[in-house]
C-alpha cells in the first residue's frame, strides 16, 4: 500500500468528464489499496478524487495552504488535513508524504506541482515514480514539446524518460505499482 500524491484541477467550472476521470482515479486508488495525498480541496477534480477514494475505503490526506482554505474550500472529510503557510510548503509536505506522483489534467497549479516533482526526480532528490495521465490527449502538445527538447540539449533523454506518460487510469496505477515494486 503506497501513498499516492495526485495533482489535479480544483476548478468549479470543469466539464463533467474531467470530474468523472478524477472520480475514476480515486476509485482505482482505493480498489488497489493505496492512500491518497491530495491538495486538500473539496471542489473540482480534487474533490471528486478525494470523495471517490474515501468511498472506496482509502485513507485521504489533504494538504492545503491557509490562503486557499476558503478559495478551494478545504476538505472537511479528509482523514487528515494539513494546513500549510503557503504553496511551497504544500508541495514540500505532499512530496515528503507521497511514495509516487500522479498528475491528472489541470492548469497552472497542477503543472507547477508536476514540474516540481519531475525536476527533483531528475536531480535525484527523490526516486519516486512520476506519472502523467494524458487522458484524451490533454497533455499531448506539452509532451510532444518536452520530448522535442531532447534534440536541443536543453533536456536530456534520461530526464524525459523519468516522466511516465499513460492514457488511462488503470495504466497509471500499473505504471506506479511496477516502479514501486
Amino acid at each position: 500500500m503506497a501513498a499516492i500524491g495526485v495533482f489535479c484541477a480544483s476548478s468549479r467550472t470543469l466539464d463533467r468528464r474531467w470530474l468523472d476521470l478524477a472520480a475514476e482515479a480515486g476509485g482505482e486508488l482505493a480498489r488497489r489499496g493505496h492512500r491518497l495525498v491530495s491538495g486538500g480541496g473539496c471542489v473540482g477534480m480534487m474533490g471528486a478524487l478525494a470523495d471517490a477514494a474515501r468511498a472506496g475505503g482509502a485513507h485521504t490526506l489533504g494538504v492545503i495552504p491557509k490562503l486557499l482554505v476558503d478559495l478551494e474550500v478545504a476538505d472537511p472529510h479528509a482523514d487528515e488535513l494539513v494546513v500549510t503557510d503557503g504553496m511551497f510548503d504544500r508541495k514540500s509536505v505532499m512530496m515528503h508524504r507521497s511514495d509516487a506522483f500522479l498528475t491528472l489534467p489541470g492548469g497552472l497549479g497542477t503543472l507547477d506541482e508536476l514540474f516540481e516533482v519531475w525536476t527533483t526526480a531528475t536531480l535525484r532528490v527523490h526516486h519516486k515514480p512520476v506519472v502523467l495521465l494524458d487522458a484524451d490527449g490533454f497533455y499531448r502538445g506539452l509532451v510532444d514539446w518536452l520530448r522535442g527538447l531532447t534534440g536541443t540539449a536543453f533536456v536530456g533523454r534520461a530526464a524525459v524518460d523519468l516522466l511516465v506518460v499513460v492514457d488511462s487510469v488503470p495504466a497509471a496505477f500499473d505504471a506506479i505499482e511496477s516502479r514501486l515494486a
